[in-house]
């Protein structure tokens, strides 16, 4: 995902509602996120769909590696044959 451009991709929700279509083929063709401001704050994001799905799969990717972290530092790991051992009586 680009990073964000303040000047061109900041819009109050008003300009939002009134150029929808534009601002959706704006995503389209830069990949930027376009963030929504309402009464001055951020408000909501709208980003590309392919953008969306890499940013999950990494957030998916991290979460897992975290995991694996928590099991070494708590000590639940296993050998290599042990590993292969419980996956090989699960599939019989």
């Amino acid at each position: 995902m680009q990073r964000t451009h303040l000047i061109e991709d900041l819009q109050p929700l008003s300009s939002f509602r009134a150029k929808v279509a534009s601002f959706i083929d704006q995503v389209h063709k830069t990949k930027r996120p376009l963030v929504i401001t309402q009464h001055g704050k951020s408000s909501a994001i709208l980003i590309d769909v392919g953008a969306y799905e890499k940013m999950v799969d990494k957030m998916e990717i991290l979460a897992d590696i975290a995991k694996s972290e928590e099991d070494i530092k708590n000590k639940r790991v296993f050998s290599n044959s042990a590993a292969k051992d419980k996956i090989l009586a699960k599939i019989k």
